[in-house]
């Protein structure tokens, strides 16, 4: 595996949402240090859930949120194929963690990431050939 990192929605979030500063800052810090590298990676489905999140939990303006999307070009963007689904699906039945954490898992290994940070799963846990880290608590 590489050293690219795959995203989950909630990193992006809290870059976005000022209401915990702690993780608003510890957010924005490490996706500055992803933009220096250009070894983030992100999915089509974290931009769908970005994109609700904003618009629906953090009231943000729909035409801000789509700039923002427009700046996740940045970063590599695995498209949600049937393959990766298919390989979720094993994912979710051997590991017993939800559907769209094994579809966020999924599209990492499909990217080579070796690293995925999220709050929503076991930091120091390998699923798939991929690493998961909190950034949030390090």
């Amino acid at each position: 595996m590489t050293s690219k990192v795959f995203i989950d929605t909630n990193i992006l979030v809290y870059a976005l949402d000022q209401h915990d500063p702690d993780k608003h800052q510890k957010s924005r810090s490490c996706l500055r240090q992803l933009a220096q590298t250009s070894g983030g990676v992100i999915s089509t489905q974290v931009m769908q859930e970005f994109y609700v999140t904003a618009t629906k939990k953090l009231q943000v303006d729909a035409l801000t949120v789509k700039e923002i999307l427009h700046s996740f070009a940045q970063f590599e963007i695995v498209l949600i194929s049937p393959e990766i689904i298919d390989r979720a699906v094993d994912c979710q039945i051997l590991n017993q963690i939800s559907f769209w954490d094994a579809l966020i898992v999924s599209a990492a290994q499909s990217a080579c990431c070796g690293v995925l940070w999220t709050e929503d799963l076991n930091p120091g846990q390998i699923i798939q050939e991929v690493r998961i880290e909190n950034p949030l608590i390090l």
